[in-house]
């Protein structure tokens, strides 16, 4: 960066730091933003780029891109992300074009902002792309740090005491934001904040990578993201380079065939990694969840926060929804002072940016939902934490009720009016209040070498619409067990969590229990308009939530036991929450099945170490789903109202 922007170097800061906010300013750009060439435009037309080293406790220097207004009649608040994915395009003449859109896309939460003007910050975390130092996946926060110990908290810390200091025309205030991956450390820069840092927008952050976010579920590997992703994510980088190791993706058309013909997962190393993907390498040496993964949990070190917090996150998130929701339930818990806000709409990962949200999928909004969040959340709440622009009051919870489309809002979520409903499984795959009144048993053949598959459709890549797919062509495999209730005679509402019991019987010695709750349409559905595809919504089995439990770890993540075979067994755990209305007509159905891939990776159905499983351990095994008093496999949903239907009776 040019020695002119510094001239006013530190004198800035204390001055700064003890100045009110002002008003929001008047608008930085005249014009409105509608396409992603207004964007380019716009950043290129009002904001110089400058490129930095920005020094760290320990001497470590981070590279960073400063975009600054080129009006300085008036101070400007910083808006910063920091990310693993570099901060292309690189070079102080290239700016974000339309023609690649993702630098425009991580650019500004929202481009509503960069027409108010804001000094937009971006940078490599340490060991990434540009900057200096090793890079550590979820680095580990380290308490009472002394010296030049660091962590992603302090990285952010010496951030902004050195953008505060140094850059000229600032008021003293920053937020932070990311989505993902960044959205991890815009959390963790919440830790510990520098009084600098008065907004947090974390977004589908990455939370917790052994129990529910990104690479496993309940301790089952998530197959297909952990393999592709690291495949492109986990070569080393010997040096600071601004280039993309080469793509790494699959041989065949179909992610299923070739997960399926790669067979035992030691055959990853074998055939693709070869040892050098760091990463995957932890993966297999941390089977269970042992203090390797303890570590890189941040929700304990949520505590006495004091930015405001703005946790983003989508009901159809096929990669974070756990850590959105965690995220905002352990700062709430463990900050109970702080402004602590949570937002989810009917997005995928990251479509309250990427996409209108208007649909996903086949299912249809009916409005253009990130829209709706661009101007009336996210601006409006950096606007105010940043220069005290007068908004409106903002709900604590503003959260999108699918199935009836429309937005509402909570002090709390979930919210205290949602009362816990239980649906048992029964015999003749009835789902029905009532407790069996005689046992009965439902079994099915599970075959590892014929898994049942995520999805209808073929692609090479793991895709994030079978968050809402229709699930009829699950229902009719005999190694799915489907349950489902009468036609409802009005609307019935879901908000909160979902419990799964299933008492299991198992010839095996491990086995993995898959639990989806459906939303199936009434037969006389309209289709979809536009419907270039050509599907049909009558009898649509729409994908509500799902979830799997590796059953080794029933009882403990940290300690995982066998089966023991031909043995009743409960199998508890709880599916993220939902928000979404089963409609007047409608069926609430659940399905039970013991594979879901490549999802996730092949139990060999037998009580093995899966990482270096061989071919042989993978065997069939038959499983048996009870329903009974004395074992009463069942949902427990989280319902707003009564249940409409009579119950029947034993």
């Amino acid at each position: 960066m040019c020695r002119a922007l510094f001239a006013l170097a530190c004198v800035i800061a204390s001055a700064a730091l003890a100045a009110p906010p002002a008003a929001a300013p008047a608008l930085l750009v005249p014009y409105e933003l509608r396409t992603p060439d207004d964007v380019a435009r716009a950043i290129r037309e009002h904001y110089t780029k400058h490129e930095l080293h920005i020094p760290m406790r320990d001497g470590v220097r981070l590279f960073s891109h400063a975009y600054v207004p080129k009006d300085a009649s008036r101070p400007y608040a910083f808006v910063m992300v920091r990310t693993p994915y570099g901060v292309a395009p690189y070079g102080v003449d290239n700016y974000p074009t339309a023609k690649d859109e993702r630098p425009l896309r991580t650019f500004a939460p929202a481009p509503e902002l960069i027409r108010h003007g804001f000094i937009f910050v971006q940078q490599d975390v340490r060991g990434r792309m540009m900057s200096e130092g090793s890079f550590v996946d979820v680095r580990p926060y380290v308490h009472n740090k002394t010296g030049t110990q660091f962590d992603e908290s302090s990285d952010t810390w010496d951030t902004i005491d050195w953008l505060v200091k140094h850059i000229p025309n600032n008021n003293g205030r920053a937020g932070l934001w990311g989505i993902s991956y960044p959205g991890f450390y815009a959390a963790m820069g919440a830790i510990d904040a520098h009084p600098a840092l008065k907004a947090v927008s974390p977004q589908a952050p990455v939370t917790e990578w052994f129990l529910g976010d990104d690479f496993h579920h309940n301790g089952a590997l998530c197959l297909a993201d952990a393999v592709l992703f690291y495949g492109n994510f986990g070569p080393p980088r010997p040096e600071p380079t601004w280039k993309w190791p080469p793509h790494f993706g699959t041989e065949t058309g179909d992610v299923y065939d070739f997960f399926l013909r790669l067979g035992p997962l030691s055959n990853v190393n074998a055939r693709y990694f070869k040892g050098n993907i760091a990463f995957w390498n932890d993966l297999i040496a941390h089977p269970d969840r042992d203090a390797f993964w303890q570590a890189r949990d941040p929700r304990p070190h949520l505590k006495n926060v004091k930015p405001a917090v703005l946790t983003v996150g989508g009901w159809y998130d096929a990669e974070d929804l756990f850590g959105t929701l965690e995220t905002y339930r352990a700062i709430e818990k463990q900050s109970p002072g702080a402004s602590n806000t949570l937002v989810m709409g009917p997005w995928k990962h990251g479509g309250w940016l990427r996409t209108e949200g208007d649909f996903l999928g086949d299912v249809r909004f009916g409005a253009k939902t990130s829209l709706f969040y661009q101007e009336r959340v996210i601006t409006p709440f950096f606007l105010r934490h940043l220069y005290g622009s007068k908004q409106p009051a903002a709900p604590e919870i503003w959260s999108y009720e699918t199935g009836t489309n429309v937005w509402r809002t909570y002090d709390v979520w979930p919210p205290p009016q949602a009362k816990p409903l239980v649906l048992r499984l029964h015999d003749g795959g009835r789902l029905d209040p009532a407790i069996p009144a005689e046992p009965s048993r439902a079994s099915w053949t599970s075959d590892p070498s014929k898994p049942v598959p995520y999805r209808d459709r073929h692609s090479n890549d793991r895709e994030a619409e079978y968050m809402i797919e229709d699930q009829r062509f699950a229902a009719r495999r005999p190694d799915v067990l489907v349950y489902e209730t009468e036609p409802l005679p009005a609307d019935v509402t879901i908000a909160g969590p979902i419990e799964a019991e299933v008492w299991l019987e198992t010839t095996g010695t491990d086995a993995d229990v898959v639990v989806k709750l459906v939303d199936v349409y009434p037969e006389h559905t309209a289709d979809p308009d536009p419907n270039p595809r050509g599907v049909r919504m009558g009898g649509y089995q729409q994908l509500v939530r799902g979830e799997l439990m590796r059953g080794r770890y029933r009882n403990s993540f940290e300690r995982p036991e066998p089966f023991v075979a031909n043995q009743p067994t409960r199998v508890r755990f709880t599916l993220p929450d939902a928000h979404h209305t089963f409609r007047t007509g409608h069926r609430v159905m659940v399905q039970v099945q013991s594979s879901w891939f490549p999802l996730f990776d092949r139990n060999p159905q037998k009580y093995v170490d899966v990482y270096s499983a061989k071919e042989s351990d993978f065997r069939m095994a038959a499983h048996t789903v009870m329903h009974s008093k004395a074992h009463p496999s069942a949902v427990t949903l989280s319902v707003l109202g009564p249940w409409p239907l009579s119950t029947s009776r034993p």
